[in-house]
C-alpha cells in the first residue's frame, strides 16, 4: 500500500495517546484480515545480491518480537521492538501496523519477544496504548508511519525489565551500518541483515537487502552501538518490493512522538 502525500500546511495539534479498545469478537475477523493487509514487506532493488539469513539466538535478538492478533499463534501482522523508556514498557514499530485510517486503532495486539518456531521464551504482552502523529491518523502520510506502543505488565514485569530496550537514536544522519532485524509472515524465526543505510529523500532513507517480505514492517534498524534508529515503514509503507526496505527518518518528528508517548 502507498500512503498519500503529506499535506504541505498540515497544523493540526498533537493528539495525546489513546488506548486500545477491547477486542470483540465480531470484529477479530475482520481485524486480521486488515492486519494482513497491513503488514507491508520491504522490497526489491539495488540490493547488491545481500540477502537476510536467520537471526542468531542473543539476548539483544529477543528485543524484537511479533504482532499478533490475541496470542502468540494468531494471526500475525508486523514486527516491533522494545525502546528504552522511563516506565520500561514501551515498543517502536510502524504506525501502519496499529492503526488503519479507515477502522482506527486495530484490537486485540499482543507483542512476543524473541518468538521463535511456535515457542514464546517471555510470553505475550498485551497492547495498551499507541501513540502515533495526527497527520497519520487523518490520512495515513507516510512522512509519519512510526508509532510508539505501550505494553502491559506480565507476572508484575515490565516488558523492558524481561528483555532490555534499545536506546532511541534520533539526528544521526544516513550512511550509517545498521542490522535489520524482523518476521516475515511465511517464516517461524526473525531474519536480519546488516549494510548502510541510504537517503531516499531528506525525510525517508532506505536500506538494500532482499528477503523482508509481508510481516517485516516495524523491524527495527540497530546501528552497532544499539541504538534504533528506524523502523520499515514509512514510503510505500516499507516497501513494494522484498530487497529495499524504507524508513522514516528518526528526527524532530520522532523525537517530538517519543516525548508524547512517554509523558
Amino acid at each position: 500500500m502507498i500512503g498519500r502525500a503529506r499535506p504541505e500546511d498540515e497544523t493540526e495539534p498533537w493528539m495525546p495517546s489513546r488506548p486500545v479498545r477491547t477486542a470483540r469478537a465480531a470484529r477479530t475477523a475482520a481485524v486480521a484480515v486488515l492486519l494482513l493487509a497491513a503488514a507491508i514487506a520491504c522490497g526489491g532493488g539495488q540490493d547488491g545480491g545481500r540477502s537476510a539469513a536467520v537471526a542468531p539466538r542473543t539476548p539483544a535478538w529477543d528485543r524484537v518480537g511479533t504482532l499478533s492478533v490475541h496470542t502468540a499463534q494468531g494471526p500475525r501482522a508486523c514486527t516491533a521492538s522494545v525502546v528504552r523508556s522511563p516506565r520500561r514498557n514501551l515498543l517502536v514499530t510502524a504506525a501502519h501496523c496499529v492503526e488503519n485510517h479507515r477502522i482506527g486503532l486495530l484490537d486485540g495486539l499482543v507483542f512476543t519477544p524473541g518468538y521463535r518456531n511456535g515457542y514464546s521464551p517471555y510470553g505475550s504482552w498485551p497492547v495498551r496504548s499507541v501513540t502515533v502523529d495526527p497527520r497519520w491518523s487523518a490520512g495515513a502520510d507516510p512522512e509519519y508511519d512510526v508509532a510508539f506502543v505501550t505494553v502491559g505488565a506480565v507476572g508484575g514485569r515490565q516488558v523492558e525489565d524481561a528483555v532490555g530496550g534499545n536506546p532511541l537514536g534520533t539526528a544521526q544522519g544516513f550512511g550509517l551500518a545498521v542490522s535489520v532485524t524482523g518476521y516475515p509472515n511465511e517464516r517461524d524465526e526473525p531474519i536480519t541483515c546488516s549494510g548502510l543505510t541510504a537517503s531516499q529523500s531528506p525525510t525517508q532513507e532506505r536500506f538494500d537487502c532482499a528477503g523482508y517480505t509481508d510481516g517485516t514492517s516495524g523491524s527495527p534498524w540497530l546501528t552497532a552501538n544499539g541504538r534504533v534508529i528506524g523502523v520499515i515503514g514509512g514510503y510505500q509503507e516499507g516497501g513494494e518490493t522484498p530487497g529495499t526496505s524504507y524508513s522514516v527518518t528518526f528526527d524532530d518528528r520522532v523525537a517530538e512522538l517519543f516525548q508524547r508517548a512517554v509523558a
